[in-house]
């Protein structure tokens, strides 16, 4: 049997896995055929196990799709075909044995409710043995290092030449104008130079996703996908910079009235006008519901009152697109709203000129080209008119249609990071020797390599697929949380392992890898933590949005 046919009914066997672990769980959390929130809450752990479980098989079926492909197109190479039975081997494995959520928490098909002879029957009928027969994933994985050390990590197969353009035209800018910035912007913890920020404007990367009639480039996902990647490879903090206008954007473009879209889109695609999210605040985190930044309204004017934390990019800013309470009366989501506050551009000096507003700059290990902020509101003025849509009580409803393109633009970011990991990690382990030979050579470092290679591309082809989904105008919430659930956890664990390729030398500030490693940090994190994309995802699966 050739591997792609072993491959299509191992995924045959993780679906019916996966279809037995959704009727596990539901038969624990929900009431009357719907998920019943205590019950959420108390089975927490198989909750959330259950979204890895899909997220692990979703992931399967998109990497075997992007193998298919490779092969009709007779592109199927021994590296694609190395990736293919690395990543099968280790997610089928890990589907029966164990997934781990976290490097202190492992799910088991036991913590979901399912039973040991259906488990059993999937490492039957999965072909696991096969795959994972020793000899072959050691030939894998020493092909996969060996691949890596020529700069060989699998065919993308974009399947579109002007995509195909992009990607080369950014990644000669970003190895160019970004990399040899990107440890000084670090260790100096400066805000990345103005001058980058203009050229990276001139490339269109703040207008990618810009309708044409508001001069962008009027792109998809798949797009935004490529930029942000490439250039989070170079440096996180500057393939973040695009992602604050893809959100202010977006906000604008699917909830503006007619003259805040003829405003704000131009000048935000031609990167005149730099916009941050203000949505956070101090106690909330995640819990929007819990917001507390009030706008009362004064004649003409919103007086805005209170205080906002982890603000990204908020001192250079010039518009916030800033969440606020405007009916004091009411809580939870309802009564929020969303306002275009303009602001004056500030400085790491003076980093909030303007009338009833300042703020802190809060230290942070990584992700430091931006920087990030407290701010607080003492009657901070912003124009009746800025209010996004025109209607008060809508901004939760307007940030929620956000979420998808956020979280697919995370996992985007999240790959560039652990691409760049695999990288720093495969040069060190090609040039430092010990015991007269490349650390390369030693079994236990190219398979981390190897491991590296094969996940980073299995995350890749999900977070791909999220974007598809977004750019067919298909709903893609519980995709787009996958992607950035599987990719940011593999931005971490390739930074960890190409760390410990370095030895002691990684924990130095001198090498790339340290900051690389601070950067991978913060990305289970932001744009909803790990637990809150499990979350969301599961209840999507519970309620058949998937």
């Amino acid at each position: 049997m050739d591997l792609l046919t072993t491959c299509r009914a191992a995924l045959a066997a993780a679906e019916t896995l996966a279809t037995e672990g959704r009727r596990a769980v539901a038969a624990l959390v929900t009431s009357d055929g719907r998920p019943d929130a205590r019950k959420l809450e108390t089975h927490q752990f198989a909750v959330h196990g259950l979204a890895w479980q899909a997220t692990y098989v979703a992931a399967l079926r998109q990497t075997l799709a992007w193998a298919e492909g490779l092969k009709e197109a007779g592109t199927l190479g021994e590296v694609e075909a190395a990736i293919l039975r690395l990543g099968f081997a280790e997610y089928l494995g890990q589907l029966a044995g164990g997934i781990p959520m976290s490097q202190a928490e492992v799910v088991r098909p036991s913590d979901l409710g399912i039973a040991p002879d259906t488990v059993a029957r999937f490492v039957a009928e999965s072909g696991l043995a096969e795959l994972a027969e020793p000899a072959a994933l050691e030939g894998a994985r020493r092909l996969l290092g060996h691949a890596a050390e020529e700069g060989r990590y699998g065919a993308l197969a974009l399947g579109d030449e002007t995509l195909e353009m992009m990607h080369g035209q950014f990644t000669r800018f970003a190895d160019a104008e970004v990399a040899p910035l990107a440890q000084d912007i670090h260790r100096r913890d400066v805000l990345i130079p103005l001058e980058l920020v203009e050229k990276m404007a001139g490339l269109g990367v703040f207008g990618l996703t810009v309708p044409e009639e508001h001069g962008g480039l009027g792109l998809g996902k798949i797009a935004m996908c490529l930029v942000s990647e490439v250039l989070s490879r170079a440096y996180l903090g500057v393939g973040s910079l695009g992602t604050r206008a893809e959100i202010a954007a977006e906000l604008i473009r699917l909830g503006g009235t007619a003259a805040q879209k003829e405003r704000w889109l131009p000048r935000i695609a031609s990167g005149e006008i730099l916009p941050t999210a203000v949505f956070t605040e101090p106690n909330t985190g995640s819990d929007l519901g819990s917001l507390r930044t009030r706008a009362v309204r004064d004649g003409d004017v919103y007086r805005v009152f209170g205080a906002k934390t982890w603000i990204t990019h908020g001192a250079r800013s010039d518009l916030m697109t800033l969440l606020v309470r405007t009916d004091p009366g009411t809580d939870g989501y309802a009564g929020l709203s969303m306002l275009l506050a303009e602001k004056p551009r500030g400085t790491e000096d003076d980093p909030f000129p303007a009338p009833g507003m300042s703020g802190t700059e809060i230290p942070v290990l990584g992700y430091r080209g931006m920087k990030e902020y407290e701010i607080a509101f003492d009657g901070f003025e912003v124009p009746a008119d800025a209010l996004l849509g025109g209607v008060e009580g809508q901004g939760f409803k307007q940030l929620m249609e956000t979420f998808e393109s956020a979280r697919i633009q995370t996992a985007a970011r999240a790959l560039g990071v652990a691409q760049n990991a695999l990288e720093l990690g495969t040069n060190y382990a090609h040039q430092r020797s010990q015991f007269g030979k490349p650390i390369l050579a030693f079994p236990r470092v190219h398979a981390k390599i190897a491991w590296m290679a094969a996940e980073t591309m299995m995350a890749r082809q999900l977070a791909y697929f999220a974007a598809r989904e977004k750019d067919s105008g298909r709903r893609c919430d519980v995709e787009a949380g996958m992607a950035k659930l599987l990719a940011a956890r593999v931005a971490w664990s390739n930074a960890d392992a190409a760390l410990q390729i370095h030895g002691g030398n990684g924990y130095a500030l001198e090498y790339p890898i340290s900051r690389v490693l601070c950067d991978a940090r913060i990305l289970s994190i932001f744009e909803g933590a790990a637990e809150i994309q499990a979350q969301v995802i599961a209840r999507g699966l519970l309620t058949g949005r998937n």
